[in-house]
Order: C-alpha cells, then structure tokens, then sequence
C-alpha cells in the first residue's frame, strides 16, 4: 500500500496533469483519472460511449508501480492482451513527476498512440 504522504502527492500531481493533458473543451467527452490498488497507480482515459453518451468507456494508458524497498517508481505499459510491460526507455526513478513527464511526452507512441 502507498504511504499515504506518498498517495496525497501523486493525487496532486496527477490531478495537475489532468488539467493540463485534456482541454477544457473536450472534458465533457474525455477525463483522465486513476486507481490505486496497492502499490501501483494505474492512469485511465475515460470516454463517452457513441452508442449510449451517459456512459463512459475506461481505458488504461499506464501504469505506475512503487517497489517499497527501492523507493523507486517504475513506468509500466499495456500490451493489446491486456498485459502490463515494463517501458524500458525510462529507468525506475524516486522522482514520480519524471515517470509522469515520459508519459505526457510519450516519445515512442506506446501510451497515447
């Protein structure tokens, strides 16, 4: 389970990305958001369905994993299976904004296409 000092500061950041990663004119039609489970924040989009606007599709972009040990955040990305992989482009780091700057950045496509 994250620290919770830990958890309150990556909410903050994410949330600062959020605003920053979807303009306010799309954000009745897109949002990002996330979920903790454990140790890992997983970062999802979430769209309005075409065939039915009161719902929203959840898709999952990346993956963020806390090793306790290390104290480091490792950069995960889903497979088309559904499979989390680990992005080799950007080592483990203490930094979570760094990890958080490679996806907004997403030089290879691998997270927002």
């Amino acid at each position: 389970m994250l620290p919770e000092f830990e958890q309150r500061r990556v909410e903050r950041l994410l949330l600062q990305f959020y605003d920053r990663r979807v303009l306010a004119h799309f954000q009745h039609n897109i949002r990002l958001s996330h979920i903790i489970r454990g140790n890992s924040v997983t970062l999802v989009e979430l769209r309005r369905r075409f065939d039915d606007p009161t719902e929203r599709t959840r898709s999952p972009i990346a993956q963020f994993r806390l090793n306790s040990a290390s104290g480091l955040w490792s950069l995960h990305w889903r497979d088309h299976n559904r499979r989390w992989h680990l992005y080799e482009q950007c080592a483990p780091a203490r930094n979570f904004e760094r990890l958080l700057a490679e996806v907004d950045r997403d030089p290879t496509h691998i997270f927002w296409g």
